[in-house]
């Protein structure tokens, strides 16, 4: 009969010990969930905390928490402080660029020489370059920052395809009602940059054709040239930065239009790819359709 009562007790001490336990589990579980998500709403603060070892584990957290917190404003401030770096820089080169290029225009206007005249336009050009790589370097300064935020909406991919397309009579497309997900601005910006490839390099600008394609996922823009097939070794290094094929030595460019368009993509969930022929290549562009 003792055993019985001293077995049945030890089951009621077991059961309390085993509940307490698991009390106790879920208190600490609660409390790490509250500290993660004080912490990334940015509102996490110290703590008084007593000796037992829920709150020795509570205290290492909250000491992680801490110094992760503190280096995400740092990288906050560090950002901010590139943000005006790039803009001031941005400021301080336009003013002098362009009065270079107002002078080079007067300069133009005068009775020069045959010669004089071979001088103003190579400057004038040369203003023109140096305007277009300065603003390429604090686009793409601003991207690899995370500077630039996109704003990602629904976009019909007909509208932007119609803007480019209306500045070259030369190139061919079809009317497309689809929509994608996608910042309208930057993919603008990045279409524009493999249309102005196509018109640099073909060989014949009558040949360069946009279509569409869709998928189940994506939608894929692709512009057709009728340049030299670019060499298979290459075709992933065209989309690095500065980076410049042998073939390309002889035209005008910076290497950096093609980073720029795969940085642009790639930032709103898409991805590019190309694909050579010999009777040219196809940059394709793929942006998530708004169904997704």
């Amino acid at each position: 009969m003792k055993i019985n009562i001293i077995l049945l007790f030890c089951c009621v001490i077991s059961l309390i010990y085993a509940f307490y336990q698991r009390y106790m589990t879920k208190r600490q579980t609660e409390s790490l969930i509250n500290m993660i998500e004080l912490a990334m709403s940015n509102e996490f603060s110290n703590k008084i905390f007593d000796e037992t070892m829920l709150s020795l584990v509570e205290n290492k957290m909250q000491q992680y928490l801490l110094s992760a917190s503190t280096s995400k404003n740092k990288i906050e401030q560090e950002k901010n402080n590139i943000k005006s770096i790039i803009s001031d820089i941005s400021h301080q080169v336009k003013t002098p660029v362009s009065n270079i290029k107002l002078y080079a225009e007067l300069l133009k206007e005068q009775n020069l020489d045959e010669q004089g005249i071979i001088c103003v336009q190579t400057l004038i050009y040369q203003v023109e370059k140096l305007k277009m790589l300065i603003e390429n370097l604090v686009k793409m300064s601003r991207l690899e920052s995370g500077i630039i935020s996109l704003d990602i909406s629904k976009c019909n991919i007909n509208d932007i395809l119609m803007k480019i397309v209306s500045q070259y009579k030369y190139i061919k497309t079809n009317t497309y009602d689809l929509d994608v997900i996608c910042d309208k601005k930057w993919t603008e910006e990045a279409i524009f940059n493999l249309v102005d490839n196509a018109i640099k390099y073909s060989n014949d600008k009558e040949k360069i054709k946009i279509t569409m394609s869709e998928y189940p996922m994506f939608c894929a823009i692709h512009i057709k040239d009728s340049a030299n097939p670019i060499n298979e070794r290459e075709q992933a290094d065209i989309f690095k930065r500065f980076y410049r094929s042998k073939d390309a030595k002889s035209k005008d460019g910076l290497g950096i239009g093609l980073f720029l368009t795969r940085k642009i993509i790639n930032g709103q969930g898409g991805y590019i790819k190309v694909k050579s022929e010999k009777s040219g290549n196809t940059f394709s562009l793929f942006l998530p359709k708004s169904e997704m």
